[in-house]
């Protein structure tokens, strides 16, 4: 199947990383903030890219794009983090046109998700959406294709089980936690960061734990202030982090930061320590491995827990797929209509043309000429001939291919479609 292409020579192509062949490292040389995202799309502007769309989550990054070649998307993510090329090779994907439309369903659908059903990613979506749209790059292919995910992805979530109960990193963490520490209700959790990912593990924690010790530490106080006004919890000042962390019993990180913020230094207690570390890049700094009484986790080892609740969820997963096939064909639908425009177009622009050449030949042939009655007659004619032709694209069991090539020919459209 044939995309819609803004320009000649343009393909559909989604290309990235993920949690499935990178690990929490290379992932972490791969993510993108808010500063190096908005570089990538002024970079993709300043070279001519004609869509675009960039998600970089804890799983996975990734771009959507129009170009002449994969390479370069390739070389915006490369330019504007910290990995190189050669790294990006070792672990990437790319697909293109049809593929790439199938793998953006799949992840925005939860498919595609490191714990399956994990639905935040739509969330993700939408906001790339926006920045795409606030720097000129959501074309109407990729406006369409991101409804049609989030169309796919509600209907999953309300015609099957995929995402029943909790179902993601934050979730994962509790119950780790859960598993693995005795007498969870009394123990000092404290939680550095309240991002996305901070505030849905404080909600998990608050509701699985019963824990009334839950302290919480931003670099922006207010921030933590919010969500402890709405669990009742404690807010620290960030320059109370080293007396904090040696006081807890389980430390939980969730910063947005692109260098390690918890060291091996800022550890001086010597009591058990567990430390959940749900950061890309990561925010816990491997020295911190040599300290015998602590317990460090990282994000990939809590995407590997699987439950009796994870194992069900697999058997939704054919009703899910089709779910998407049946939008993915309405999008493609919309897809083959997108492929009779330029032609349909240009048949109009043709048709006005030559009304244009006949209202002035009727005005100097005829006396009283009635102008704005001609006008109207002629529009509400061409209207209904290209509403025909459209409708006939639509409808023809035939190739379209054979039947726009005979309209154009018919009306010697080539020069016009270039023009309009």
């Amino acid at each position: 199947m044939r995309v819609y292409q803004k320009s000649n020579n343009n393909s559909f192509y989604a290309v990235g990383l993920s949690y499935k062949k990178a690990d929490v490292e290379v992932r972490g040389h791969f993510s993108l903030d808010k500063n190096s995202t908005a570089a990538i799309y002024k970079q993709a502007k300043a070279i001519g890219i004609e869509g675009l769309l960039i998600t970089s989550t804890c799983n996975r990054t990734e771009i959507y794009g129009f170009a002449k070649h994969a390479q370069q998307l390739i070389k915006l993510l490369c330019d504007n983090t910290k990995g190189t090329l050669e790294e990006f090779e070792k672990v990437s994907y790319v697909h293109k046109n049809q593929d790439a439309i199938s793998h953006i369903f799949n992840v925005g659908s939860g498919l595609d998700s490191q714990i399956l059903g994990d639905f935040e990613i739509i969330n993700q979506l939408k906001l790339s959406t926006k920045q795409a749209k606030k720097y000129g790059l959501l074309n109407c292919f990729l406006e369409r294709l991101i409804n049609a995910v989030i169309q796919a992805s509600k209907r999953i979530k309300t015609e099957t089980e995929i995402s029943s109960g909790a179902t993601s990193v934050s979730y994962a963490s509790v119950q780790y936690i859960l598993k693995n520490t005795v007498d969870v209700s009394n123990k000092n959790v404290l939680l550095f960061g309240t991002g996305k990912i901070g505030r849905n593990t404080c909600e998990n924690l608050v509701k699985h734990t019963n824990n009334q010790q839950i302290t919480l530490i931003n670099r922006t106080k207010n921030k933590a202030e919010k969500i402890a006004g709405k669990f009742n919890l404690i807010v620290k000042d960030y320059s109370n982090l080293q007396e904090e962390i040696n006081a807890t019993d389980i430390l939980i990180v969730a910063t947005g930061a692109q260098t390690p913020t918890v060291h091996k230094a800022l550890i001086t207690s010597k009591k058990p320590l567990l430390i959940l570390d749900l950061s890309v890049p990561k925010n816990v700094s491997d020295d911190i491995k040599t300290l015998q009484h602590v317990t460090l986790i990282h994000l990939d080892h809590l995407s590997q827990i699987t439950d009796e609740t994870l194992e069900k969820r697999k058997a939704h997963i054919p009703i899910a797929k089709t779910i998407i096939k049946e939008i993915n064909a309405e999008f493609n639908a919309w897809l083959e209509t997108r492929k009779f425009a330029p032609t349909i177009k240009a048949l109009k622009h043709k048709l006005l043309d030559l009304k244009k050449v006949e209202l002035e030949t009727q005005r100097k042939k005829t006396p009283n000429f009635n102008e704005a009655q001609a006008e109207l007659v002629s529009n509400n004619i061409i209207q209904k001939i290209t509403n025909h032709f459209a409708q006939h694209l639509r409808d023809n069991t035939m190739p379209a291919e054979n039947s726009l090539e005979l309209i154009q020919k018919v009306f010697q459209l080539e020069e016009t479609i270039k023009n309009v």
